[in-house]
């Protein structure tokens, strides 16, 4: 057991102390990053995104090429489109596990929307998709 925690280091953050910032993924979202990956050298990443307001998503179809991808909203709503699955509403307390590769797009969300995703590794690359 002690072998999977070997290159990992503690860490903590917290709200006060931590500021959100444009640069990420989409540019109508403000992330804040939780200090994973630095804690495990890029094997995990997590961060809290939450909605900028009055900035609407551009519902474009993408897909990452990662290992785990893990959404859980702590604030208002959002609506993810998935291959396979249709539209689906997350609220407050909602959960998702997005499948490596699954097409998706972010369709509309609340100006108070905020949630938590949980990546592995924490850099991957994003690509544009069409439609399926």
């Amino acid at each position: 057991m002690r072998q999977l925690w070997k290159n990992q280091a503690f860490s903590i953050s917290h709200a006060d102390g931590s500021a959100f910032v444009g640069q990420g993924l989409r540019a109508f979202f403000e992330y804040r990053d939780l200090g994973v990956n630095d804690a495990t050298n890029g094997k995990f990443g997590a961060h809290v995104i939450r909605a900028v307001p009055g900035m609407e998503s551009p519902a474009a179809w993408h897909s990452h090429d990662l290992e785990f991808q893990m959404v859980y909203v702590t604030k208002g709503w959002v609506v993810f489109e998935y291959e396979g699955q249709g539209e689906q509403v997350l609220r407050a307390g909602s959960c998702v596990l997005q499948p490596p590769g699954i097409k998706h797009r972010e369709v509309r969300h609340s100006d108070d929307m905020e949630l938590i995703e949980v990546v592995s590794p924490s850099q991957f690359d994003t690509k544009d998709e069409t439609a399926p």
